[in-house]
């Protein structure tokens, strides 16, 4: 073990520099050609190393990949995983976008999900490097995480699972929060409601029906549901209107929905239903449409299990045992554990602000997750 973790420190430098390279390549989700830049730069590198390459094409988002090193042993394999997408439009980070300050770097997507890739590559290097022959590992690479996999139509999700079926293991490598593994997540769903109501001028407002105020109401209707431990229900976005001076006939606004079990779901959508066919305002209409759809990460025994393994693992090489941790954030995890495959999410990088301007990856937290990765598949 400690060859295997001396050559990832030996290694470090050149993966800050990787991490640093895929961050400096911005890449939404809606913009196909920054991750798919992101997947040929990782690609490029796994190439120069001899590991089989996978590409599974799409139109919309940008291409998902899994690379395999040890492709000719015939033992089951191990994955890591980590999505290349990130949430925010392109040159809102500045030029350049990542930057180093001390013991930290600055980026978009730093931790979410690009230093979980860089740590699991490095991983798979000091393996390959070590003469490591006792499994293929796999880095499957997703392109339309942070959307739920909406603009693939799900066609991500399941070629994941598919390239993962056969695994003793998925270790999914979001941020990392010190000494714990999440092994339970929320499920989303994100509606869409349209409201109509009846436009007039401003001066005879009381002839028309605000479609605004129709939102409003639906809007705080939803919100009187929520539940710090259960269903949440979070607007986030809201147009309507033409001009001040006329009653708006039209508003939209989209609601995000968190849920931890199927029993939650089927609950929250009851409630979607009803407030959709409820006018505040007689005489108003409304339609919903669901837009994206994740489904919860609930406790499992298999994933319980390869947890446990983990940590006889951990603990015979004096490292941290790892804790059982609930996150209210969704992942592919829960896609990938719904399938069946054990599963473990959150072994990433350990970071901050993510989802926000100052997203940041602590340099060091890189081959920390690398040691923890590389000795997990050399050992399970």
């Amino acid at each position: 073990m400690q060859k295997l973790f001396d050559k990832v420190d030996a290694l470090e430098n050149e993966y800050i520099d990787f991490l640093v390279d895929i961050c400096s390549i911005e890449s939404p989700s809606a913009y196909k050609k920054g991750v798919d830049e992101v997947g040929e730069y990782i690609c490029e590198k796994a190439r120069k190393l001899g590991w089989k390459i996978e590409i599974q094409k799409q139109e919309i988002s940008g291409d998902c990949i899994c690379i395999t090193m040890n492709d000719e042993i015939d033992e089951k394999p191990i994955a890591f995983s980590g999505h290349m997408d990130t949430v925010h439009p392109v040159g809102l980070f500045g030029n350049p976008p990542v930057k180093k300050d001390g013991d930290k770097i600055y980026g978009p997507g730093i931790v979410d999900c690009k230093g979980g890739i860089a740590a699991a590559f490095l991983a798979m290097r000091a393996l390959h490097e070590c003469g490591f022959k006792g499994r293929p590992v796999k880095l499957i690479l997703q392109s339309d995480e942070e959307v739920s996999s909406a603009s693939s139509n799900k066609t991500t999700v399941s070629y994941m699972a598919e390239k993962a079926k056969d695994c003793i293991g998925f270790l999914n490598c979001e941020g990392y929060s010190e000494g714990n593994v999440t092994v339970k997540r929320k499920g989303i769903n994100k509606y869409l409601f349209e409201v109509t109501g009846k436009a007039a001028h401003a001066g005879v407002c009381y002839s028309g029906l605000s479609a605004i105020a129709e939102a409003a109401q639906k809007i705080l209707e939803l919100e009187k549901y929520k539940e710090p431990e259960g269903i949440t229900f979070n607007c986030g976005t809201i147009s309507g209107g033409t001009v001040p001076n006329t009653v708006p006939e039209k508003c939209n606004f989209t609601v995000d929905i968190r849920f931890s079990t199927n029993e939650e779901m089927e609950k929250a959508d009851k409630i979607v239903e009803e407030i959709s066919k409820k006018s505040f305002l007689e005489g108003t209409t409304c339609k919903t449409t669901l837009l994206s759809h994740r489904v919860p990460m609930e406790i499992k025994k298999e994933n319980l299990e390869l947890l446990e393994k983990i940590n006889e693992i951990f603990i015979k090489n004096n490292m941290m045992p790892l804790k059982q941790n609930a996150s209210n954030g969704g992942s592919d995890a829960s896609d990938i554990s719904a399938y069946g495959i054990p599963c473990l999410d959150s072994l990433g990088v350990r970071g901050g602000a993510i989802h926000n301007k100052g997203e940041f990856v602590y340099t060091k937290s890189i081959a920390e997750s690398a040691k923890r990765l590389s000795i997990i598949a050399y050992c399970i």
